[in-house]
């Protein structure tokens, strides 16, 4: 799945050495410190089991959330393409979840919880809506011939989800979960940012804007996009695994 968007070495190559010569120019590591200073930075934090604790920490709620959401929302979006008012009772909770800005969301939920799950709520609340939609649009994109031929033929409901509902809908719900997975982590990291939970990557962040520890504020940023990446490929590789399974049964 898009194959379009892989990254390949030689460009990040490129970049790497762009970041280089732009830190080396401007000669000022508390502005823009070295992609090098940053990977040293890095393996001394890696070694530490504080390290390692945040980033457990952090990716445990994000994940969690995301993974409830992404179950959550295609169970909302069956009912709704099945029964019209669940689909119009969910419509205005939905938009206006969508609509609120997240730094809104966040301060909201630290004035009813405290910050320790801030990142679950958020990363939640962000992820709901693009599955709901997402795979509600593929509910609906599954051809209706093949499904009065079903009807007439008196097919099993399990075997139309499988053969029927499950191909036409596992592209929307892939696209759905490759934009959730980067929305998630973003808005999960602000949340710890702001709500600052001990032991959280964001807590590590908020640390180093305050004391101006510029190669922690950019090691701990390649961690987030590192820890992101591999979520997404393992979730996405998981997926194509259980589909396959699913196909072979």
């Amino acid at each position: 799945m898009r194959k379009h968007n892989r990254i390949r070495a030689w460009a990040v190559l490129f970049w790497l050495v762009v970041w280089q010569a732009a830190s080396m120019a401007l000669g000022k590591e508390i502005l823009l410190v070295s992609p090098l200073k940053v990977l040293s930075r890095l393996g001394e934090l890696a070694v530490t089991a504080e390290f390692w604790s945040s980033a457990g920490f952090s990716l445990a709620r994000i994940g969690a959330g995301f993974l409830l959401a992404a179950a959550l929302g295609t169970l909302l979006a069956a009912l709704a393409s099945r029964i019209r008012w669940v689909e119009e009772l969910l419509a205005p909770a939905l938009m206006t979840i969508q609509s609120i800005p997240v730094a809104s969301f966040i301060i909201l939920v630290l004035i009813w919880f405290s910050s320790k799950n801030l990142s679950f709520l958020i990363s939640f609340l962000i992820v709901l809506p693009v599955i709901y939609a997402n795979v509600l649009r593929g509910v609906r994109a599954t051809d209706t011939r093949l499904m009065e031929m079903a009807q007439v033929f008196r097919v099993p409901a399990g075997r139309r989800i499988r053969y029927l509902y499950v191909p036409q809908v596992l592209p929307f719900f892939q696209a759905g979960c490759a934009v959730a997975l980067g929305l998630c982590w973003k808005a999960g990291i602000a949340a710890e940012v702001i709500g600052m939970p001990q032991g959280s990557i964001g807590e590590k962040l908020q640390q180093a804007k305050v004391y101006l520890d510029t190669p922690d504020l950019f090691a701990w940023t390649l961690v987030i996009v590192l820890i992101s990446l591999l979520f997404e490929k393992v979730f996405l590789a998981l997926l194509g695994r259980g589909v396959r399974a699913l196909e072979r049964m």
